[in-house]
């Protein structure tokens, strides 16, 4: 167990675990590192204790006595070594991979399954997981039985609904080193800046005007741009109303990592939906190599976070991985690995997993090129594996990737995506000139972007390709979430309330926000799903509803 604010690292190494998984040579450098893992702990609660004297820390605990799980319990890096070892061979069978997927189907279908009060559904143990990510990405017949199998859960659960959200950065001051990272403390060419509240409201209306309910709001960490500024920000966002009638209902957060104090004190607003952290990499010697100093380098401390979130009643929380800092394999088990902690402590695992790749970022030689780069078909490929893994969880789709590329990923797993995306500090209020686009350049984004297109665009394309793009929100503000949202999905009763609630969210969009072209390309749209999977009384009550809209009501759903 680990205890706030004392050092308990404790980590038995097993040699005959670890000479087996890892080879002599490996075995012996893994050695080395774990045997300095415990003082490396202790030296790290110093180094906090150091930074909070100094100011440095965002977030300071103020509530004592609370313990938790000791981190190398919750991500057992030698189990995942030895599931990696051991399941090699078993990948390349072919019958051994379908009894897999077809057992992971039924857990995603709950057959045979009683609801309990957390969405969370593993469809994958840790073994099975191993096994499909071990498939060669190339082997094209078992990569057709892995893709057929996520897109069928993915069509079950949720069907052709895409909901969309545009990531809002309000600072990028940052205290932190993170070698990846274009905000990091050692970026003397990045111009930092914080929004003003009236700049903030410029950037939300913005927003509002290209027609975004749900935003996911960003910071860095440093004293110049504080918590209690962020709490104050969540208020001005959520005041900005533009015509005909926008507003945003859904505020995420990505933010640092913070105290059980703090957490409550977020969730006090009653503004913020989900609570997102990304560990970045969850094997421990890359995070610190990769997190050369500041308080995101104490890896114990953060991979607690979503702990910290559930004690304090944010329940809502989100995790993630950068891929390319480490072994693509590896990280996808870990975060089933926290997955599975956050259940059984909790009763509630992640609402959202986030899948970023690692793209070039201003000054970051690293992010150029990654140390464990991961090509486009293991991309696909692991995007796939954690949809079977994880059935019901959110998997969220950034403008890291090209239009290509996020289109295939929207067919093995991708139920939410970025649109019209911008990581510079205020970037969405300017003027759209080309003077402005040249100076982007200099404002430097916390990463590049491979998807440039308008939010409109993306909107377009979606309906082109036959799916329903959603703002919806209806299901948190109904209370239909954990238990009651899981009996619902037993029942087989998902569609009929998710379905409907997409279209009123398109139909709004497009009487508020849409072109010509795009107002044909919905209304057929819109019509061919009203008869898609509804029972007749759903079909009565969405057009009724429709009615509504159709008449300038807004915020209408079932």
């Amino acid at each position: 167990m680990l205890t706030t604010g004392l050092a308990a690292a404790s980590f038995i190494l097993r040699p005959t675990v670890l000479g087996a998984v890892l080879g002599h040579s490996k075995f012996l450098a893994a050695a080395k590192n774990a045997a300095s893992a415990a003082t490396s702990y202790a030296a790290t609660l110093r180094g906090s204790q150091l930074q909070t004297s100094r100011g440095l820390l965002w977030s300071v605990e103020r509530e004592k006595g609370h313990t938790y799980r000791d981190t190398r319990e919750i991500i057992d890096e030698a189990q995942i070594f030895h599931q990696l070892q051991t399941t090699t061979d078993r990948a390349k069978d072919p019958e051994a991979v379908q009894v897999i997927l077809e057992a992971a189907k039924e857990r995603s279908f709950l057959t045979n399954y009683t609801p309990g009060k957390s969405e969370y559904v593993q469809g994958l143990t840790l073994e099975e997981c191993a096994t499909l990510l071990n498939i060669d990405a190339n082997d094209k017949k078992l990569m057709d039985m892995v893709y057929d199998t996520a897109f069928a859960i993915k069509n079950r659960i949720y069907g052709n609904r895409i909901v969309l959200f545009a990531p809002l950065y309000i600072a990028n001051y940052c205290v932190n080193s993170c070698t990846y990272c274009a905000f990091r403390a050692g970026n003397k060419k990045l111009h930092r800046s914080a929004l003003t509240d009236a700049e903030l409201a410029e950037e939300v209306a913005s927003l509002e005007r290209q027609g975004h309910r749900r935003l996911l709001v960003l910071t860095g960490e440093h004293p110049k741009y504080t918590f209690d500024q962020f709490l104050h920000a969540i208020d001005v966002i959520g005041s900005v109303r533009t015509e005909p009638c926008g507003s945003i209902r859904r505020i995420n957060v990505e933010i640092p990592t913070l105290s059980v104090s703090d957490m409550r004190r977020l969730k006090a607003t009653d503004k913020v939906g989900t609570f997102t952290l990304f560990q970045e990499t969850y094997h421990r010697q890359t995070f610190k190599q990769m997190h050369v100093s500041g308080p995101k380098s104490d890896y114990d401390h953060r991979l607690l976070t979503q702990d910290r979130a559930m004690r304090a009643g944010l329940d809502d929380v989100g995790i993630g991985t950068l891929f390319g800092l480490f072994d693509y394999r590896f990280e996808v088990l870990a975060m089933l690995m926290h997955s599975m902690h956050l259940e059984k402590e909790y009763g509630a695992g992640p609402h959202t997993i986030s899948v970023p790749r690692m793209r070039p970022a201003d000054g970051s030689e690293l992010s150029i090129a990654p140390p464990y780069s991961v090509d486009d078909a293991n991309f696909k490929k692991l995007v796939a594996i954690i949809r079977i893994a994880v059935p019901y969880t959110g998997m969220i789709l950034s403008t890291r990737e090209s239009p290509e590329m996020r289109a295939e990923l929207l067919k093995v797993g991708m139920s939410q995506m970025s649109a019209g995306s911008k990581t510079d500090v205020g970037a969405y209020h300017r003027d759209d000139t080309t003077v402005t686009e040249e100076n982007l350049g200099n404002l430097a984004g916390q990463f590049s972007l491979m998807d440039h297109r308008p939010a409109a665009d993306v909107v377009k394309d979606l309906m082109q390709n036959g799916y329903v793009p959603s703002w919806c929100t209806a299901c948190y503000r109904k209370g239909r979430t954990g238990e009651h949202f899981m009996k619902i999905a037993k029942a087989g009763n998902i569609h009929s309330f998710c379905h409907p609630n997409s279209i009123l969210t398109l139909q709004e969009y497009l009487n508020d926000y849409g072109n010509e072209e795009m107002k044909k390309i919905g209304d057929e749209l819109i019509k061919k799903e009203m008869s898609v999977g509804l029972t007749d009384s759903a079909k009565k009550l969405l057009a009724r509803k429709l009615e509504k809209v159709n008449k300038g009501e807004h915020d209408v759903y079932i």
